[in-house]
């Protein structure tokens, strides 16, 4: 009996994504282990934020690193960092009081998403530039003024299109000397993009340290320019400023630093493999199933180029509708978890699934669906 067990919470078989609210990814030994060691010992923790983003900028080819208590927490400090820097005043001003500081965020209108508001949090005004198609390199620019802190991007390749290409947004920051920052919370794979964006011209991208690193769940990594970096160590816990409620403990760095040295170790190549086997067993075990149609679909839900199962079925025919199966799947022997596909199917995404679990939810599914073993 486990924790779980004990308090009667029900583990779910997670084959729709690296969400929070199922507890973003499964930590390996590595990342345990590192995470009893730093519990043994105390530390300063500065002392240890520093040396710990010294060796992962090393490792990921950047300027320098610091690890949060999440990718959210990450925009919050990163948006105060453009806004006040490292002066004391503003710092302690914020986030109610932003007089005499830059204090608006540009955002395309059809990329933001619900993390946006952490921008807010931070006590800045975000300025939404063109419309749910797209903005023009004209809006873009013409957004950028004496208040403008930073500009966002909220990167998706599923939602790019319509908006200003990213190298073209990094070109016109850079001529107007206004930081730009990519949330890349999902983005990981491919692993390269662990730099790509600041090799691009970026100041800093934002990635969650609890997805595709299977990190602690409450981490997250902010890699970029060394002033932007210390910036943000100057609004971070434990300084009473306005990341002091994020606080990120020893156990969680050193859980994020063995995480990141792990995958970038990792054989990508035989992972990307896998998945894709897992998605032909998902297809094949649909092979000839009345009403019920399988394929690969591609990218992922984050825009990650990595395969998923889609499923789609004639609900009229089979006598159940989409929202009917993922209850079932649900509150069923062994909980599965799984993400919508339109309105008349289900994805099946092996990004977080263990090896053999795959078969597991299509003989749920068969069930479900109350359609034959072909």
């Amino acid at each position: 009996m486990d924790i779980y067990d004990e308090l009667g919470v029900r583990k779910v078989i997670n084959g729709l994504a690296t969400v929070t609210v199922l507890g973003g990814s499964l930590m390996p030994p590595e990342v345990t282990a590192a995470m009893a060691e730093a519990a043994q010992h105390f530390v300063e923790l500065d002392d240890l934020q520093a040396k710990a983003g010294q060796r992962i900028a090393e490792w990921t080819h950047n300027e320098a690193a610091y690890i949060t208590c999440g990718a959210a927490a990450g925009i919050v400090l990163s948006t105060a960092a453009c806004m006040a820097g490292t002066d004391p005043d503003k710092r302690g001003r914020l986030p109610d009081d932003t007089t005499g500081m830059k204090n608006e965020v540009i955002v395309h209108k059809s990329g933001i998403v619900g993390y946006a508001q952490a921008i807010r949090h931070a006590g800045a005004k975000i300025v939404l530039i063109g419309t749910d198609e797209g903005a023009t390199a004209a809006e873009f620019e013409a957004a950028i003024n004496e208040r403008t802190a930073a500009i966002f991007y909220f990167y998706n390749v599923s939602r790019m299109k319509g908006q200003v290409p990213l190298e073209e947004g990094i070109a016109i920051a850079r001529r107007r000397g206004v930081p730009l920052i990519v949330d890349a919370a999902a983005q990981l794979p491919p692993v390269e993009n662990l730099w790509r964006f600041t090799q691009m011209g970026a100041d800093g991208a934002i990635f969650s340290g609890g997805k595709g690193l299977c990190g602690p769940q409450s981490s997250g990594l902010v890699v970029g320019r060394k002033a932007l970096i210390e910036a943000i160590a100057f609004h971070a816990n434990p300084r009473m400023a306005l990341g002091r409620p994020m606080k990120v403990g020893k156990e969680e760095i050193a859980g994020l630093l063995a995480a990141v040295k792990r995958y970038l170790a990792l054989d990508h190549d035989a992972i990307m493999r896998t998945w894709e086997a897992q998605v032909a067993t998902v297809i094949a075990a649909f092979d000839g199933a009345p009403h019920v149609t399988a394929r690969r679909a591609f990218p992922s839900e984050a825009g990650q180029p990595m395969p998923r199962a889609e499923i789609i079925f004639d609900a009229a025919k089979l006598g159940i509708s989409r929202d009917d199966i993922l209850k079932r799947l649900r509150g069923g022997e062994p909980s599965i978890a799984l993400a919508a596909a339109g309105e008349h199917g289900v994805f099946v995404n092996p990004q977080t699934l263990e090896v053999g679990q795959e078969r597991i939810i299509c003989e749920r599914l068969r069930e479900v669906l109350n359609v034959e073993t072909c």
